[in-house]
């Protein structure tokens, strides 16, 4: 057998008038996260997290923010498309672990749902995911509610024939 780690980050920037999706579950929120697509920070970390592991470039590769298509898209396309072509190579996802960086909402009450909905969307239980939250300590733009990051770690497995 052989492993990949790989490691992925987003950060989107906040406004009024966006719903606010993160890791495919609708946050009950006053903003949303601006992006080309519903700029869903959690998917779009753990997309490139999936695609450095397996070595295959990063979420802007496959999915550019100038192509219309990507236009309010999905962000689950992303992650679901990216996760077949690392399945069709060979690599299976093992584990995640994913942490949100957001001053507001607070997202306790919203963690399990995240995590259950990653674990359905790589195929894991939902002991092999893991979401934590952060606060900016009220430094920086996530401090100042002005933004939400996140940054996800994935462990692929790739079994020899």
């Amino acid at each position: 057998m052989s492993f990949r780690v790989g490691s992925g980050h987003d950060t989107h920037r906040l406004a009024e008038g966006r719903p606010l999706i993160l890791g495919g579950v609708r946050v009950d929120y006053p903003k949303g996260l601006v992006g080309h697509s519903d700029a869903d920070a959690v998917l779009h970390a753990v997309t490139d997290a999936l695609l450095g592991a397996a070595g295959l470039g990063d979420i802007g590769d496959l999915y550019p923010d100038t192509d219309p298509r990507w236009k309010d898209a999905d962000s689950t396309l992303f992650l679901t498309e990216s996760l077949a072509r690392l399945n069709q190579l060979g690599w299976w996802a093992v584990n995640l672990d994913v942490t949100v960086f957001a001053q507001e909402p607070k997202l306790g009450p919203v963690k399990a749902a995240i995590r259950a909905k990653l674990a359905e969307l790589l195929g894991l239980s939902a002991d092999a995911v893991n979401v934590k939250a952060k606060t900016g300590e009220q430094v920086g733009h996530i401090g100042r509610g002005e933004a939400i990051g996140c940054h996800a770690i994935v462990l692929i497995e790739k079994k020899e024939e």
